[in-house]
């Protein structure tokens, strides 16, 4: 037998494995199938199979990442159809894939967007509908991110919708707010979809028109439970709302629940939807919200989707395992080693291979297992999610009947109320009619039989009357009425009525004849020859009134017999009654268990936001532990910088020094009312953790630059500077140590820090300069006086443009006085930019001096702040420099004499020297003052009229120059080549020019700022004098302004709130 000992790792690679890289190689293989299958360019449905590939994929990763790493790679933008059926599986995975897809898709949101902004802007059919579709998809991510609590699917309970409402009335008109537009986005792909539908005459059998209608499967799915919810929230708004404030929500909800209606109508009719969906049905009308009781005869729709039939597929393994050598390489290498190395172990197979079959053979068996469990369970989950549907349909029924009861019960009551004033009604005129009686008995004494059988039937009457009141008052006990008890009574009532009209008929006939007959007896007592033809008469009516006494003895009977069957009614109503108060106790011991386990729960509830409110208070004094334990080591490292010996080489000014001491002083206020917040409220640490962190920074910033600012100053006030500085360390310390302590935190005084900083407020301000009152009236005159002259050269620079503008159009035409013309004009914007820029730096400047020179003149403020007053002045200089620089260059290049880079340069120097001013401005303005806000806007606007000048220049130089063409047609090899070392040359000469004039340019500017350091004389910061040589132009030009010589200080002297920054030199 041979055996190899060393077996080459080719060969080893060759056996089979089950790593999780070939898993993860065959996962991605399927998920790459099965989106390439899903999503293609035919016209033609998502297969539910591949869609259902791609949700079990996002489950089994547990995100969308897989998804997304293909869906981007797809060519969206070459094929509208390709983007719909995109659209559409997007959808699908939102709805049913695992939950992190939505985070997932958030990261892509810009593509979406992307995609259908492309197709919105093209005149397409599926482009139309694939950009409606992303803004559907866009705000499906959106409301569901932004409200966690409802899931993709939008399958959530009663008591979840209350929960994510809450009872605030803001959060429930917002959500209400957003739920409609949620549905509006859904409605309009719907709409969308039809229209093209209808537009094309198609028909939802063809594969053209599946493929648009698929996707409204998942939005039919959406839009139930939203309508739904929006029902719910509509009540609730108004049971907290009056009815007035809501109606444009009932206004644009009856526009939704009309177009819901429709669509659900027309998908109904259609034959795709009735095998893949059950759409439910709506009520004829939309539910009246200004009656609390419509509530229960809403019934949730409920969308069913029918059990789906496995499709014919060849199965595809999610785990790779075969034996056979990879396609890439031939059965030939196998032989060479078999012939060379012989068998691995002769004819006979190992053991490791025996066991390898059986495993395979065994993960077959389980893997047709597990798609049948698979298979079993998928058919479960649909018929549990059909039984309870069916269930909550009865619930909300059931609840309808129960509301439906309450209010027949009131009606009820109000109808008992009116029979019992029925019955004393009755009650009175049977007195009245007893009286009648007496009164005829006294004359007629033949009547009497009929006034027995009338007195029988009013006490029968009567006796009826006595059991309907009996029935009445046992049906009042009773809260709980059915339909069944409430048309008994109705019947009754009607009969009772009936037999009394009937009685009261017979009454009125009988008192008519004895009226009359009392008036034949009166008019024939004198006339004896008439009295036989009377008493014939008597007789005769009598044998009338005989007869009728007989046909009211068969009615007595046939109404004995009726009242007994009404009785027997009654005792079983009675006993449906005593059946529905047993229920109704029941129900009641219901409620009441019920009532007991939620108070527990609510006790217990109670007992846990106790807990809770406790570990928010640890927290939050473990929050301003932390932090001043970090103040405290910020503030301890800067009281070890006043021994540091390496810190006496920095050095700061007395003027920062005084700006830093007084942040700090202004910190430790907000430090105390923080500190007096969280006393009063022990969990809300966030003002006092916010004023320590800013205290800790100014407060060691303070301390630093104290100890910096004695290392210039002299000795004696040096060292009460750093004595006061060790002070206010020590004492800030303090403080921070008992913030740390829980006991002592209450007794802590912020206060006491403020006394060390205002000492070092005040030698601050002893250390500052005190030659600051030399030229105080001329700083102050000299403010105003450079800001006129920049507002006088500004004017002048724009009558020359127009003045030029006017000449260029007598002297020029074609394409030069076009370019000219363009020049001039973006000059002129330009100009006008800048006097509206320098009005408002004016404006501005004068409300700084207003509200900080305080008791003190206009002159004191400049002399105060002479460093800012300097980088002013500095800067009105310069727009007024290069305003008339501008106006020269303009010129000459209208006149052909000059450059147009000089435009370019001359508009590249307005914009620093406005941006110059603007922030010289800045420094001393308030940050919410409406000119800053004007001067910053006027500062944009000169930069954008700036980069016109620059456009409109470099475009007229385009059109002016001529540019050869080149045409190397003629030109042999060797000459191409003489001229290519030619050109090679130029561009090296042009090269060293180049960084030659870059260097030029450079220590231009260093001496520049070498003689701008050393200061300029009052002379040179005049403007120069006009120019005496005559022009050929025939307008007087104003006199040239000379570039400012007005710089800062040296660099240490340099000072943020001077408004005056040190530059850089760099080399271009």
């Amino acid at each position: 037998m041979n055996s190899i000992k060393n077996v080459p790792a080719r060969v080893l690679s060759r056996r089979p494995g089950h790593s999780l890289e070939a898993e993860r190689e065959q996962f991605d293989k399927t998920q790459a199938i099965s989106i390439s299958k899903a999503i293609n360019s035919q016209e033609a449905p998502v297969k539910e199979k591949h869609a259902r590939r791609i949700i079990l994929g996002t489950h089994h990763e547990k995100g969308a990442f897989t998804f997304w790493s293909y869906a981007i790679g797809l060519p969206l933008p070459s094929s509208a159809i390709l983007s719909w059926k995109f659209c559409h599986v997007l959808h699908k995975v939102l709805r049913d894939g695992h939950p992190n897809v939505l985070h997932d898709c958030q990261r892509y949101r810009s593509n979406i967007r992307e995609v259908g902004d492309l197709w919105g802007h093209l005149h397409d059919r599926y482009g139309q509908l694939v950009n409606i579709y992303t803004k559907l998809l866009l705000t499906k991510i959106s409301f569901h991110l932004k409200h966690p609590q409802f899931p993709a699917s939008l399958e959530v309970t009663d008591e979840v919708l209350e929960k994510a409402a809450g009872t605030d009335v803001n959060n429930i008109f917002q959500l209400t707010v957003e739920m409609f537009d949620y549905m509006d986005c859904e409605l309009k792909v719907s709409e969308s979809v039809f229209r093209q539908l209808n537009t094309a005459i198609a028909v939802s059998q063809m594969s053209s028109g599946q493929c648009r209608l698929a996707p409204l499967i998942q939005v039919i799915q959406d839009c139930s439970p939203l309508y739904h919810y929006t029902v719910k929230l509509l009540f609730k708004l108004h049971s907290c709302l009056p009815a007035d404030t809501l109606q444009g929500h009932r206004d644009r909800f009856h526009e939704q629940f009309h177009s819901l209606r429709n669509f659900f109508r027309r998908a109904s009719d259609m034959l795709y939807f009735k095998r893949l969906i059950q759409i439910p049905r709506l009520p004829e009308g939309p539910p009246n919200f200004l009656r609390a009781s419509a509530l229960a005869e809403h019934i949730k729709p409920v969308v069913v989707i029918p059990e789906e039939t496995p499709e014919d597929e060849e199965p595809e393994n999610l785990i790779e395992i075969s034996t056979g050598p990879p396609a890439g390489e031939p059965a030939v290498v196998a032989d060479l080693f078999d012939q060379t190395f012989g068998p691995p172990n002769g004819p006979l197979k190992d053991d490791r291979d025996l066991q390898i079959e059986a495993l395979k053979r065994e993960v077959e068996m389980l893997r047709g297992e597990l798609e049948k469990i698979k298979l079993e369970a998928q058919r479960y989950i649909s018929q549990l999610k059909g039984q309870v549907n069916s269930l909550e349909a009865e619930l909300e029924e059931q609840r309808k009947q129960k509301q439906k009861a309450l209010v027949d019960n009131e009606q009820l009551r109000h109808e008992l109320a009116q029979l019992r004033t029925a019955q004393q009604e009755g009650e009175r005129s049977h007195s009245l009619r007893e009286e009648a009686e007496r009164r005829a008995s006294a004359t007629e004494a033949r009547y009497s039989k009929l006034k027995e059988k009338h007195s029988e039937l009013v006490s029968i009457h009567a006796e009826l009357l006595r059991k309907n009141a009996d029935t009445a008052k046992q049906l009042t006990v009773t809260q709980q009425s059915q339909e069944e008890v409430a048309r008994v009574k109705e019947q009754l009532a009607f009969q009772m009525e009936q037999v009394k009209r009937e009685s009261e008929l017979k009454l009125e006939e009988q008192s008519d004849q004895l009226e009359k007959v009392k008036r034949e007896l009166e008019a024939k007592d004198g006339e004896l020859a008439h009295m036989q033809e009377s008493l014939r008469r008597m007789e005769q009516s009598g044998s009338e009134l005989s007869s009728r006494l007989e046909v009211l003895s068969a009615e007595k009977d046939t109404l004995t017999g009726a009242v007994r069957q009404r009785e027997a009614d009654l005792l079983a109503a009675q006993s449906l009654v005593q059946e529905k108060e047993a229920a109704l106790s029941q129900e009641q011991q219901h409620s009441s268990r019920e009532r007991s386990e939620l108070q527990g729960r609510l006790a217990e509830k109670e007992s846990q936001e106790q807990g809770l409110r406790q570990k928010l208070l640890d927290e939050q004094f473990a929050v301003l532990r932390g932090a001043a334990a970090e103040a405290k080591a910020i503030l301890q490292d800067a009281v070890s910088k006043l021994d540091d010996p390496l810190h006496l080489r920095c050095t700061s000014s007395p003027d920062y020094l005084v700006s830093r001491a007084q942040a700090a002083l202004d910190s430790v206020s907000a430090l105390e009312e923080g500190h007096t917040q969280y006393l009063t409220s022990l969990a809300d640490a966030s003002a006092l953790v916010a004023a320590l962190t800013r205290f800790s920074h100014l407060a060691a910033d303070t301390i630093i630059n104290g100890s910096a600012t004695s290392h210039l100053a002299p000795t004696d006030p040096a060292d009460r500077l750093m004595d006061t500085c060790r002070e206010c360390g020590a004492r800030a310390l303090e403080l921070m140590g008992q913030l740390q302590d829980q006991q002592a935190v209450q007794q802590a005084q912020p206060g006491l820090v403020r006394s060390p900083l205002q000492g070092i407020l005040q030698l601050g301000q002893e250390l500052k300069p005190k030659s600051l009152d030399v030229r105080q009236e001329e700083l102050g005159a000299m403010v105003d006086k450079e800001m006129a002259a920049t507002s006088a050269a500004i004017e002048d620079a724009v009558r020359r443009i127009e003045d030029m503008m006017n000449q260029a159009r007598h002297a020029s035409s074609g394409v030069k006085l076009e370019v000219n013309e363009r020049i001039l004009n973006s000059c002129t914007d330009l100009m006008k930019a800048i006097r509206l820029l320098v009005m408002t730096s004016t404006s501005l400047q004068k409300e700084i001096v207003e509200s900080g020179r305080g008791a003190a003149t206009q002159q004191e403020f400049y002399a105060k702040n002479s460093r800012w007053t300097e980088g002013l002045i500095s800067a009105s200089k310069a727009v007024g420099w290069g305003a008339t620089q501008l106006v020269e260059s303009a010129d000459r290049v209208v006149l052909h004499m000059g450059k147009y880079e000089e435009l370019i340069v001359c508009s590249h120097e307005i914009a620093a020297s406005t941006a110059q001013l603007v922030a010289a401005s800045k420094v001393k303005a308030d940050k919410h003052s409406p000119h800053l806000s004007r001067l910053q806007e006027c500062s944009r606007t000169v930069n954008e009229r700036a980069a016109n000048v620059v456009a409109s220049t470099k475009s007229g130089q385009e059109q002016i120059e001529d540019r050869d063409t080149m045409d190397f047609s003629g030109l042999s090899l060797i000459k191409l080549k003489k001229q290519e070392m030619e050109t090679q040359v130029r561009v090296l000469e042009l090269e060293t020019r180049l960084e030659a004039e870059r260097m030029r340019l450079g220590e231009l500017r260093k001496r520049h700022y070498a003689l701008a350091g050393v200061g300029a004389t009052p002379s040179e910061e005049e403007p120069g004098k006009p120019s005496t040589a005559p022009r050929s132009a025939t307008t007087k030009k104003p006199p040239l302004a000379q570039k400012p010589n007005v710089v800062p200080r040296q660099e240490h002297q340099l000072n943020t709130k001077d408004g005056v920054y040190p530059a850089q030199l760099v080399n271009y």
